[in-house]
């Protein structure tokens, strides 16, 4: 039996985080008398108000108590997006106002972000960001940081998810897991693997990515629009970046490249990275419990998934 979080566990959760940002804050030097949450969703974003710095804590996770890898992997999105910013290109860097490096406390791990005014006005244009997604690629080129391999993809996460789901028959049906089961046997050594994928995909150079669906994690700001959310930068194809997007936005991705003189989309990969993002899909269905709406926005995403080509092709 899968047992989900009640709503007021799920209140209790935030509670928990904004009172430990809260603290962690005011250890930093911050004056914070108005906790304002912004976003709750994977991570409570919260505004340590009148400081004009946001705390993001993230709270759905696949494993919670593993302090150490989260920390890790935002100690890298603060360092892309600082350095990102040294070169002009407009982000959403950390806050000058505290120490760069996440933040641990009363089980959380947290860092910390300028508040930014957002255009509330402003309809997101995602074509136009997915165009934009080339911009931010060329400059990623020179990044100097080592990143992990399609480390976005979260191959562990998957593995485990795909060995247990079947223990959650509410969350997928016998059928479509053991198709995902299959699929993982055909793509799993592409992406655990940089020199399997490399001989696989000959000619496809590797760079510094999002990770995230860029395209989506453009924030409007009053003053113009700013790359954010580096969660999962990692080391991949620009592909991964455009994942499941669909048709019109890999063609404004390509006008992009185009226009920054670097290489469009290619068709075999995006095949590879939407399989592999479906299957991401698939695991995250283990995340359900802990934030039991996530099934909403799940389901369509499996129904689209069973209308895929197996393995995005790659099994022929």
């Amino acid at each position: 039996m899968t047992t989900f979080l009640t709503p007021q566990q799920l209140a209790d959760r935030t509670s928990a985080a904004v009172e430990a940002a809260v603290a962690a804050g005011r250890e930093l030097g911050l004056t914070v008398t108005d906790p304002t949450v912004l976003h709750d969703v994977f991570s409570v974003v919260v505004h340590l108000a009148p400081s004009p710095v946001v705390a993001r804590i993230p709270t759905v996770l696949p494993r919670p108590d593993d302090l150490i890898a989260l920390a890790r992997r935002q100690q890298g999105e603060l360092d892309v997006t600082r350095w990102l910013d040294n070169q002009g290109i407009p982000v959403i860097a950390p806050s000058p106002l505290v120490p760069r490096e996440p933040v641990q406390r009363d089980g959380f791990s947290m860092t910390f972000w300028p508040f930014v005014e957002e255009d509330r006005d402003k309809e997101p244009d995602y074509v136009a960001n997915a165009e934009s997604v080339a911009d931010l690629h060329a400059a990623l080129r020179a990044y100097p940081g080592r990143l992990e391999f399609l480390s976005a993809a979260e191959p562990r996460f998957i593995a485990e998810s795909l060995a247990r789901l079947d223990q959650h028959p509410s969350l997928i049906g016998a059928a479509e897991l053991d198709r995902a089961r299959r699929e993982w046997q055909i793509l799993e050594p592409l992406v655990r693997s940089r020199r399997a994928f490399e001989t696989r995909f000959p000619g496809i150079g590797l760079q510094p990515i999002h990770g995230d669906s860029p395209p989506a994690n453009i924030f409007s700001g009053v003053d113009g629009d700013l790359y954010a959310d580096f969660e999962l930068v990692t080391l991949g194809p620009v592909e991964w970046d455009l994942a499941a997007l669909g048709s019109e936005h890999e063609a404004a991705y390509n006008r992009g490249a185009r226009r920054n003189s670097t290489r469009p989309l290619d068709e075999e990969v995006l095949g590879f990275v939407n399989a592999l993002g479906m299957l991401r899909v698939i695991a995250t269905l283990m995340l359900v419990p802990q934030l039991p709406e996530l099934m909403e926005y799940l389901e369509p995403a499996v129904d689209q998934w069973q209308t895929m080509p197996f393995a995005g092709g790659m099994a022929g």
